[in-house]
C-alpha cells in the first residue's frame, strides 16, 4: 500500500514538472518577440542575439563594454515569463596592455568617492589579466562597491569583472574603531599630510575589531609610526600594518 502511494506521488511530481516546462515553453515565441525588440532598440546592442528554450534566455553576440553585457541581461530579466537567463555574449573592445589598464582603474578608484565620509574606510584593489579585471578587499557597506563596479564595468580595455571585495558586517563597535584610529592618525603633526590628498589616504579597515592599514607612505618612519597610532587606539584586538613605502 505504502509502495503503491508513493509511486503516486512521484508520478503527480513528474506531471507537475511536465507540465511546468510546458507552460515555460508555451511563452518562449513571445518572449523571442520582446527580448529582440528590447535589444535591437538599444545601438550598443545590436550585435546581440538571443533564443529562449522553456523560458530561459540565452544571449549571444558581441558588445564593446563589459556594462552593455550586463545591461543586456537586465532587459531580458525584466521581460514577463523568463525565468533565467544565460550571458553568453563576448566582449569585444579595443585591446589594452594589462599594465595600462590596471594603472588606469586604480587611478580612477583612488579618486571614487573623494569627499565622502566612508572614503577612508574602504580599500579597493585591482589586478588584471588578459582584460579580466578581480576587485579584491573590502568595503564599509555596498555603495562603495557598487560604484567600484561600475567604473570597472564602464572602462574600455575590460572583458570579464570577477567581485572578490567583501562588504563588511554592520557594527558600531568597528565604527568606533574606525573613527579613533583615523583621529589617532591624521591628528599626528608628521601623518597629518596624508589628509591632504584625499584620493590617497592611509585607509583604514576594521573587520570585527581588528585593524587592517593600507594605502602608501613616504618612509619607513611614516609606516612604523602609523602602526603605532593604530595601536594606541583601546578596544581593537590586532593591527596589520600593510602600509607599502613608496
Amino acid at each position: 500500500m505504502k509502495k503503491h502511494g508513493l509511486a503516486l506521488i512521484m508520478a503527480l511530481l513528474v506531471l507537475l514538472s511536465v507540465t511546468a516546462l510546458a507552460d515555460n515553453g508555451r511563452y518562449d515565441q513571445q518572449i523571442q518577440q520582446t527580448v529582440g525588440t528590447k535589444l535591437h532598440d538599444a545601438k550598443q546592442l545590436q550585435a546581440v542575439n538571443a533564443t529562449v528554450e522553456d523560458g530561459i534566455v540565452t544571449l549571444t553576440g558581441t558588445v564593446g563594454l563589459y556594462q552593455d553585457k550586463l545591461d543586456a541581461a537586465k532587459k531580458a530579466k525584466k521581460i514577463s515569463h523568463v525565468t533565467g537567463v544565460r550571458n553568453d555574449i563576448t566582449v569585444s573592445t579595443a585591446s589594452v596592455p594589462d599594465a595600462q589598464l590596471q594603472k588606469k582603474l586604480s587611478k580612477q578608484l583612488a579618486y571614487d568617492r573623494v569627499g565622502y565620509r566612508d572614503n577612508t574606510f574602504n580599500y579597493i584593489a585591482t589586478n588584471v589579466k588578459d582584460g579580466v579585471v578581480t576587485l579584491t578587499g573590502d568595503a564599509v557597506w555596498d555603495v562603495p562597491l557598487d560604484s567600484a563596479l561600475a567604473i570597472v564595468a564602464r572602462t574600455p580595455g575590460v572583458t570579464d569583472v570577477v567581485n572578490d571585495v567583501k562588504v563588511l558586517p554592520v557594527s558600531n563597535f568597528d565604527d568606533s574603531i574606525r573613527v579613533r584610529t583615523a583621529r589617532a592618525i591624521y591628528r599626528d603633526s608628521e601623518l597629518g599630510r596624508y589628509a591632504s590628498d584625499p584620493a590617497h589616504p592611509i585607509r583604514i579597515v576594521v573587520d570585527n575589531g581588528h585593524v587592517t592599514l593600507y594605502g602608501s607612505v613616504e618612509n619607513t618612519m611614516d609606516k612604523t609610526l602609523a602602526g603605532i597610532r593604530a595601536s594606541s587606539v583601546p578596544g581593537s584586538f590586532s593591527v596589520d600594518n600593510k602600509l607599502v613605502v613608496d
